[in-house]
């Protein structure tokens, strides 16, 4: 993982290399990697022997390309779009007209690529960007490797990078990743999450091992419990098509949640070496406890909103009446689950995981909750109870840190009360635009896989859920929808803390009210 601990304009640039993106007319590549470009550019991280290539069905040629771009992230960009930046990373940018699935065009991309590599000096490093459904991945690369992209020489690097989901249980992803396998190794798949590619995810790390205060509480200990939050006010917007076969739990838990929990409870890797990190990863993953079935029915939730008024006074559908969505889904937009560690570190600490649309606010954060103090010196006091301390790592949309801890309230009598210590990026470090694949782009450009998910972390991650899925698929949903737009999704996800005698943390934002 790259941490660079000098102003951005001092960082080493990326190496030469050529990025192609498949799917280059789709709004995944004017929302967000051409925008991450223009940022990576504007920070002079990108190299002079650089160049765009984008590979797509529209009828364009180099310079409606151009145009068709600069249309769309002027938008996206808004005031902090540059002129100068963009006519810089517009003179790199070019255009192949084609049709992925036809084997000849990939004759034409080599020949293109070859002038580009003479044009730009860009040594014949290739970075693929599968910027497409995830049913195209094998045969894009199937069609690389024919002829001959996929090679890599002592003089030459080709990597690519697709996009989740990588699969849609587990079965499909071991597929996925023995197709990808076939023409490619493993050092040259980058598996990208965006959510990895924020700073506050990427702080864990350097939070938990750079503090010496922090890493002795960081255990069984003095923990009590975990809780982490993906929030969403947004309901399924235009995927209403994709998102009804897929669902709240395999869209985020696998590929997001348990992520974040592998960050959050990895035993200190060696360095920051991408294989170091990974293992480390991944023996948390192998640490948690598989559900039973039966467990499945008391430590996991599933809920769909119906319509609600959310904070803001609008009036939002039930999900049921999105655009592609079945009138009677049985498709949930909420998941909540309790799971557990089976390693010395985290032995009997619960981790709360939940995540949901059109819920009051758009936020991520983990919340870890410490141990009670105990309350004997103060039972002679007005002090009826000792709340428990609380560390927040806001992941979005404010990223930073909150400590919460006892302090007493001035006065003659002993009384105690919470403060609040907020630590935000924006005031010590600037709030710099930014899309969250500009360090994972820039990482890949210079072989650092630490941000980039392993085969094995995917296939450890549907594991998890896989017994999740089984139940729920023999067990249609009987009450849905259980939960009103608007509210912090259904009584059931409550009542996982409930009965381990806690509560899900308040979320304090303005918009964050009616919490349950």
């Amino acid at each position: 993982m790259t941490l660079i601990q000098v102003p951005k304009e001092k960082a080493p640039q990326a190496h030469p290399n050529v990025m192609i993106i498949f799917g280059a007319g789709g709004d995944l590549t004017s929302r967000k990697l051409i925008p991450a470009l223009f940022h990576l550019c504007k920070d002079h991280l990108l190299p002079d022997s650089f160049a765009v290539l984008g590979v797509d069905r529209l009828e364009l040629d180099d310079n409606g390309f151009r145009e068709h771009l600069v249309e769309q992230i002027r938008d996206h960009l808004g005031e902090t779009f540059d002129g100068e930046v963009w006519n810089r990373l517009a003179q790199r940018t070019h255009y192949l007209q084609g049709n992925i699935d036809d084997p000849a065009m990939y004759l034409r991309l080599c020949e293109r690529l070859t002038r580009i590599d003479a044009e730009r000096s860009t040594e014949g490093n290739y970075l693929f960007y599968m910027a497409v459904p995830p049913r195209l991945f094998g045969g894009i690369t199937s069609n690389l490797g024919a002829v001959g992209l996929t090679t890599e020489t002592e003089d030459d690097w080709r990597r690519v990078i697709i996009e989740k989901p990588f699969g849609t249980d587990l079965e499909s992803a071991i597929a996925l990743n023995r197709t990808l396998h076939e023409t490619l190794n493993e050092g040259q798949i980058y598996r990208i999450d965006h959510y990895l590619g924020k700073e506050s995810v990427q702080n864990i790390m350097v939070f938990r091992f750079a503090n010496g205060f922090i890493e002795p509480l960081w255990n069984r200990h003095h923990i009590d419990h975990v809780q982490i939050t993906v929030a969403e006010s947004v309901g399924v917007e235009h995927r209403g098509g994709y998102y009804d076969t897929a669902g709240a739990l395999r869209d985020m838990i696998p590929n997001h949640l348990l992520v974040l929990l592998g960050f959050l409870a990895m035993e200190p890797p060696n360095s920051f070496e991408s294989q170091a990190v990974r293992e480390e990863v991944n023996k948390v993953l192998d640490a948690i406890q598989p559900m039973t079935p039966e467990q499945v029915l008391t430590h996991a939730v599933r809920g769909q909103y119906g319509e609600g008024i959310m904070p803001n006074g609008d009036k939002v559908p039930a999900y049921r009446t999105s655009p592609g969505v079945d009138p009677a889904s049985r498709t949930e937009t909420y998941a909540a689950m309790k799971l557990s560690m089976d390693n010395w570190r985290w032995a009997g600490v619960p981790f709360y995981l939940r995540t949901g649309k059109r819920l009051p606010a758009q936020y991520t954060e983990v919340a870890i909750q410490f141990k009670r103090a105990p309350f004997v010196m103060f039972k002679d006091t007005e002090v009826e109870a000792i709340a428990p301390d609380h560390l927040v790592l806001r992941i979005q949309p404010n990223e930073g840190i909150q400590m919460s801890f006892g302090a007493k309230i001035p006065g003659p009598s002993m009384r105690v009360g919470t403060v609040n210590m907020d630590f935000n990026y924006a005031d010590y470090f600037g709030n710099e635009p930014a899309t969250g694949y500009e360090t994972l782009i820039y990482d890949c450009m210079n072989g650092d896989a630490t941000l980039f998910k392993h085969a094995d972390t995917v296939e450890k991650g549907w594991e998890i859920v896989q017994s999740i899925m089984d139940v729920w698929s023999a067990l249609p949903p009987r009450d849905f929808p259980n939960y009103a737009a608007g509210t912090w999704g259904p009584k059931a996800a409550g009542d996982l803390l409930k009965n381990d005698g806690r509560l899900w943390r308040r979320i304090a934002t303005p918009e964050a009210t009616n919490q349950g």
